[in-house]
């Protein structure tokens, strides 16, 4: 299945420096240099070639959208501070999106985009009991849904998990969250974004890597015109529903804490409910049985 239609994004945390890691999937592939950010940083800066712009303390392309329909991004990166629990933040974001970024509310761009975004969130604006930080989400935007950053993103969140990526000695590698149904257009924007609001920290993006695959398409989608796709997730349920229902239903959050806990007492409960109507049918059994001798 094409990457459009899937979107990848695996962590790797690499605890050796000897240690060599190779972080494609075995498809074919070819490094493209022009959407790809690494050293010695060739093409970044103010030249009429710059590939890659700078504004504010963050990172954005202003130069060649990405037309390949199939592809994958490694990005090598570091978030570090002095700031001790939770007295750090915010995070930065990764993007792929039809407008070229800008200024906004989320890591420091716009809340309402179209295309896909990688959220690397390092501070807790929810306080919620069932999830820790530093959280990894992702996002597919058609520019209908803002990102509650007071939520932080839950509402539209279509997978995540939790990990420690703060002031690691071992080099950080962000690549790729299996999640199906995901149509993607091509000639968008790469980017990287980040904001520290009240607080502070250092986001460093050391590399970004863009590879082609190679993968094998239907005559129908060759022939399909990919930069008029909308961005769209195929889900059984609408990412809002990522919420728990106010009844007291659960949708489609993962099972964690005390969801897990109400599970398996009712599971207990019911083990024990069934053991004794067993031992009260088997008793009454007997008392039948000794009556016809």
């Amino acid at each position: 299945m094409p990457v459009c239609h899937r979107v990848l994004l695996l962590l790797w945390l690499l605890h050796f420096s000897s240690v060599y890691s190779d972080i494609t999937d075995g498809n074919a592939e070819h490094l493209k240099r022009e959407h790809s950010l690494i050293k010695p940083y060739q093409g970044v800066g103010t030249s009429p070639s710059s590939q890659w712009d700078f504004w504010g303390s963050t990172l954005v392309t202003s130069q060649y959208p990405c037309y390949l329909k199939d592809w994958e991004m490694h990005v090598q990166f570091k978030i570090h501070g002095s700031g001790k629990k939770n007295l750090h933040g915010d995070g930065f974001a990764i993007w792929y999106t039809k407008e070229r970024l800008h200024p906004g509310t989320v890591f420091g761009s716009s809340a309402n985009f179209h295309g896909l975004a990688i959220f690397i969130d390092t501070y807790p604006n929810d306080e919620a009991p069932d999830r820790s930080f530093p959280y990894i989400s992702a996002m597919v935007n058609n520019g209908s849904l803002p990102y509650d950053h007071g939520k932080d993103g839950r509402s539209t969140e279509l997978g995540g998990c939790s990990v420690e990526v703060r002031n690691k000695d071992h080099d950080t590698y962000l690549a790729c969250i299996d999640i199906g149904g995901v149509r993607l257009p091509t000639g968008y924007y790469f980017g990287a974004s980040a904001a520290t609001g009240d607080l502070s920290d250092n986001h460093d993006i050391i590399s970004m890597k863009m590879y082609q695959l190679m993968v094998e398409h239907t005559p129908e989608e060759d022939n399909q015109d990919w930069t008029k796709i909308e961005p769209s997730v195929s889900l059984l349920k609408s990412p809002k529903d990522n919420i728990d229902d106010p009844t007291g239903n659960f949708r489609s959050t993962p099972l964690t804490g005390w969801k897990v806990f109400l599970l398996l007492l009712c599971a207990l409960l019911g083990i024990v409910v069934c053991a004794v109507v067993g031992a009260v049918v088997f008793q009454k059994r007997q008392e039948r049985n000794k009556r016809f001798y």
